[in-house]
C-alpha cells in the first residue's frame, strides 16, 4: 500500500486526527499498512472483514462480517461505520480503506427490507448469472450504507483508497461504492434485473421498493452533483495489473517467456474459457519455447444443474478436453485471488494434459459435470482443486497458463 499519511497532511494539515474506516477482503492488511505509515493520525477506527487475524490489536475494533453472502455480523459493521462517519466533525476527516467484499461484508438494508430479503436477492442475482456491476446495481439501490450513502452520514472530508477487484476499476462498483457518487438509477437496476431474467422472482417488498424508486417516492443513490459528496475524493491503490505483473514476473524467473494478456477475461464462464483457449492456440503456434501465458478478469456463472462449484473451477473445467494429451504438456490453474471461488473452500482448479485420463480412472465426466454445474466434484477426486485459504486481498480471478518447448 502506498505511502498516503503525508499526502493527507499535506492536503489537510489542520485535520490532526483522521477516523479511520478499512471494509473488505484485504481490510486487515489495509488498515495495518495505513496505521503503520499515518501513525498518531489514525483516530477512531473501525475493521471489517471475513476473517479476524490472530493477534489482532485489542483497540482496534474488528467486525467479522459475511461473504458472499451478508449476515447479522455484516449489518452490525454497516451501522458502525454509518455511526463513526457521523460522529466526524465539518472540519475532520474519514479515511476509508476499501477492498472487493466490502458489499456483503458491510450491508445495512434500506428501510423496510429485512437483511434475509437482501441476502435472496443477492443470491437471485448471482444464480441469474448477473455480472458484478448489475449485483452492486441493486445493492446499492436497497442499501443505507452503499451508492455514497457512507461519504453522505459525513460531515467532514472523505478519502478512499481502494484495492480494485472490478474489470475498469469503476470506483462506484468496488465495494458498491459506500463513498463515491451512483450513476445508475433505479430504472438502471430495474432494466438489469429484467435483463438477467430475476425481475419476476423478487420478494414482495423488494419489489414494492422497486416501483416506489421507479415512481419517484424512493429518493435515489447520490449523484455527482450531491452537495454533500463535494468533499469527497477516492483513488485505486491497486488492482490486477498487479496481480498479472507478479505472476508474469514468478513465470520469467523460472525460465518461461511470459505473455500478459491485457483483455479481460469476463462472461459467462464455460464460453470465456473458450474464447480464452482460441488465444492460447495462436500464441502457442507462434511462441516455441517454454511459455507463460497470464490472464485475469471476473466470469460469471449461470446455474443450471444442482451441483457446486465456482466461476474458476467451471472455467477450468470446461478446457479439459482441449487441454487432454497436448504435446506441450500445458497446465493452466484458474483462481479467485481471495482464495475463495464460489460456495466452496478451493480457490479454483489446475487442469493438464493427463486430467482426461484421470478423470476417466476416477469415474467422472467432465461434460456430465459442466451440465450439472458439479465442478467442485468432478475436480476432488483427482485431486486438482487448489486450496490457499483467505488470502486477504482481492483483485479479481487469475488465470495462468504454461507449455513446455515445442
Amino acid at each position: 500500500m502506498p505511502r498516503v499519511a503525508a499526502g493527507l497532511t499535506t492536503a489537510f494539515p489542520r485535520i490532526t486526527s483522521w477516523s479511520v474506516l478499512a471494509a473488505g477482503k484485504a481490510a486487515a492488511g489495509m488498515f495495518a499498512a495505513f496505521a503503520a505509515d499515518a501513525g498518531a493520525l489514525v483516530g477512531p477506527r473501525l475493521v471489517i472483514g471475513p476473517v479476524r487475524p490472530p493477534e489482532w490489536p485489542l483497540d482496534v475494533p474488528f467486525v467479522e462480517g459475511g461473504h458472499p453472502f451478508a449476515t447479522p455480523a455484516s449489518l452490525d459493521g454497516a451501522e458502525r461505520a454509518l455511526a463513526l462517519a457521523a460522529a466526524v466533525p465539518p472540519d475532520g476527516g474519514l479515511v476509508c480503506l476499501l477492498s472487493g467484499g466490502a458489499s456483503a461484508l458491510m450491508a445495512a438494508p434500506m428501510v423496510g427490507l429485512t437483511l434475509e430479503t437482501k441476502q435472496r436477492t443477492a443470491a437471485q442475482v448471482m444464480a441469474a448469472g448477473g455480472d458484478i456491476t448489475t449485483l452492486n446495481a441493486v445493492r446499492k439501490h436497497l442499501s443505507r450504507v452503499k451508492g455514497g450513502r457512507l461519504a453522505a452520514a459525513c460531515a467532514g472530508i472523505v478519502r478512499t483508497y481502494a484495492i480494485s477487484d472490478v474489470i475498469g476499476d469503476d470506483l462506484s462498483v468496488i465495494g458498491s461504492g459506500p463513498c463515491v457518487p451512483d450513476a445508475s438509477t433505479w430504472d438502471d437496476a430495474a432494466d438489469a434485473l429484467r435483463r438477467i431474467g430475476a425481475w419476476d422472482g423478487l420478494d414482495a417488498t423488494v419489489r414494492a421498493a422497486f416501483d416506489a424508486g421507479l415512481a419517484g417516492t424512493l429518493p435515489d443513490t447520490p449523484k455527482a452533483d450531491d452537495p454533500r459528496l463535494a468533499r469527497a475524493a477516492a483513488e485505486v491503490i491497486g488492482g490486477r495489473r498487479q496481480a498479472m505483473d507478479g505472476a508474469a514476473a514468478a513465470a520469467a524467473a523460472c525460465g518461461y517467456t511470459p505473455l500478459v494478456v491485457e483483455a479481460p477475461v469476463t462472461g459467462e464462464a464455460r464460453d470465456a474459457a473458450v474464447s480464452w483457449w482460441s488465444r492460447v492456440v495462436d500464441a502457442l503456434a507462434t511462441q516455441r519455447g517454454p511459455l507463460a501465458i497470464v490472464s485475469s478478469g471476473e466470469t460469471t456463472v449461470r446455474v443450471h444443474g444442482g451441483g457446486r462449484g465456482g466461476r474458476n473451477q467451471e472455467f477450468a473445467l470446461a478446457l479439459v478436453d482441449a487441454l487432454a494429451g497436448h504435446a506441450r504438456r500445458p497446465v493452466l490453474v484458474s483462481i479467485g485471488t481471495d482464495g475463495i471461488d464460489g460456495p466452496t473452500d478451493a480457490a479454483g482448479a489446475v487442469v493438464d494434459a493427463a486430467t482426461a485420463d484421470r478423470a476417466v480412472a476416477a469415474g467422472v465426466s467432465p461434460s456430465a459435470s459442466l451440465a450439472a454445474n458439479d465442478s467442485y466434484a468432478f475436480f476432488a477426486p483427482l485431486g486438482q482443486l487448489v486450496r490457499t485459504g483467505p488470502t486477504g486481498t482481492n483483485v479479481g480471478d487469475l488465470q495462468v497458463f504454461l507449455a513446455g518447448p515445442a
